[in-house]
């Protein structure tokens, strides 16, 4: 299988510890991954602030780093989204549209894809509450959200959190409430941006979750700006960093 992996720029800057633990993570299940070193951004806050014209080169940048592979993963629920769905201020050439569709992000991969069944190398006794992002939940589809209450309920990241020994799932009052991050909404809208990430960080602090984990740092960076200011005993962890054996 021929896997490229896609870095977010964010967390190429601010967090590389979980790109580097999402290609352990993949290498240690066997794959052979492949890293183009002259991926930027993938256009998203760009785009996301009006500025579509402005994200062209970028879009076409990135589509031309990884139209060499049969599938690109990714550890973030909305750049992964961005440019399955929203890569469209760049020409649409047959190249982009194969790249668009190649791109899948690690959680939808591990369990949808490769239908992971174990990760040997994981333990973490630590009690979780688990953030899905609103991205994740409804662009995705990595869970069901609160708007479906009669739907079959499921949970992908659940799935693979529940393989870790160790690991104690904390529930939370209201599991699919955004974090207030929301990309330019948390500069524009900063009063109700933190008082939400405020709300959502003392309902896992409620329950007594050590770790908050989500599949998008994005979020987890806005919560713990919050967790750090309110001086709470909580820490964040990206999923993959769970999955591949716990922080470094």
């Amino acid at each position: 299988m021929n896997i490229g992996l896609f870095v977010p720029c964010y967390v190429d800057a601010l967090f590389p510890e979980v790109a580097i633990a999402t290609l352990e993570l993949l290498e240690g299940l066997g794959i052979d991954v492949g890293y183009p070193a002259d991926q930027t951004c993938c256009g998203q806050p760009m785009a996301n602030s009006g500025c579509q014209p402005e994200s062209a080169a970028t879009e076409a940048h990135f589509a031309a780093c990884f139209r060499d592979f049969e599938t690109v993963v990714g550890p973030s629920g909305s750049c992964v989204h961005h440019v399955r769905f929203h890569l469209d201020a760049t020409e649409q050439t047959s190249e982009v549209v194969r790249v668009r569709r190649a791109v899948r992000e690690l959680v939808e991969f591990l369990h949808d894809d490769l239908k992971v069944g174990a990760f040997p190398r994981a333990r973490f006794p630590h009690k979780v509450g688990l953030h899905d992002s609103c991205t994740a939940i409804r662009g995705l589809g990595h869970c069901r959200s609160s708007e479906h209450p009669t739907r079959p309920a499921f949970s992908k990241t659940r799935d693979l959190l529940a393989k870790v020994e160790g690991l104690a799932l904390v529930e939370i009052d209201r599991p699919d409430e955004c974090c207030g991050f929301g990309g330019s909404f948390c500069v524009t809208d900063e009063a109700v941006s933190s008082k939400m990430g405020e709300d959502r960080v003392r309902d896992f602090h409620r329950h007594g979750a050590e770790y908050i984990a989500s599949a998008d740092m994005s979020c987890l960076l806005h919560m713990k700006g919050i967790i750090d200011r309110l001086g709470l005993p909580l820490k964040v962890i990206h999923v993959a960093q769970i999955l591949n054996g716990g922080p470094a």
